[in-house]
């Protein structure tokens, strides 16, 4: 296993979080699965990381009670849905980033997923790929505003100064590039970075657990 891959596990362990190793996207989601009891209601938020792995369709198809934002056919049927996802036995999402002191960090444009990743399902599932790994905070939100978010404004078609220039508003404005810049960026009515998470110690242990997949997968 690559060292730094194995020093970010033992960082989640001491946060509380339990912390898997997966050598390809099958093995991940091989164990993602192993963590879902048949019957339990599974919600899941945006990740492309999800898509990848087969987990989203493994879910969908199996003996689950999916809560499936995909077929939600209004703006309230949607909601009704991310609010469903409070109560659900397991939430699967993908992180935007992961430092190697154990610290999960993302960024939402609506606020769904870092809520239920906070608060509500008794298991969250977070599945990442080894590119997700940074060296700090710093870095996390260099990551998305140069890379995850332009990316994903792109895949969603979002008016956004990223989409257009390949990098957040805030990279060119003379901006340190650092935490203290979290919120910094465009003014677009489309703006995707509206709401933000730093995972760190967890309060019950293993609820949030963590499979790192030795495969670059998703945006970052």
């Amino acid at each position: 296993m690559d060292e730094r891959i194995s020093k970010v596990l033992k960082a989640l362990e001491s946060n509380n979080m339990d912390a898997f190793y997966a050598e390809t996207a099958a093995e991940a989601k091989a164990k993602a699965l192993s963590l879902i009891k048949e019957g339990m209601t599974v919600a899941h938020g945006g990740s492309v990381t999800l898509k990848e792995t087969g987990i989203l369709d493994a879910v969908s198809c199996g003996n689950y009670n999916f809560l499936d934002r995909g077929k939600a056919k209004t703006p309230e049927e949607l909601k009704n849905i991310y609010r469903k996802c409070f109560s659900a036995d397991v939430y699967l999402s993908s992180a935007n980033a992961i430092t190697e002191n154990g610290e999960l960090y993302n960024v939402d444009g609506t606020g769904n997923r870092i809520a239920a990743i906070a608060y509500g399902p008794d298991s969250v599932i977070i599945v990442a790929g080894k590119n997700k790994i940074v060296s700090d905070l710093d870095e996390a939100v260099i990551k998305v505003k140069s890379s995850a978010a332009p990316k994903n404004c792109v895949r969603l078609s979002k008016g956004t100064y990223c989409r257009f220039k390949g990098n957040c508003a805030a990279l060119d404005t003379g901006c340190d590039h650092s935490i203290s810049d979290i919120t910094e960026g465009c003014r677009s009515k489309d703006r995707i970075c509206r709401d933000y998470l730093i995972t760190g110690i967890q309060a019950v242990k293993g609820r949030i657990k963590v499979i790192i997949v030795n495969e670059d997968l998703g945006y970052a």
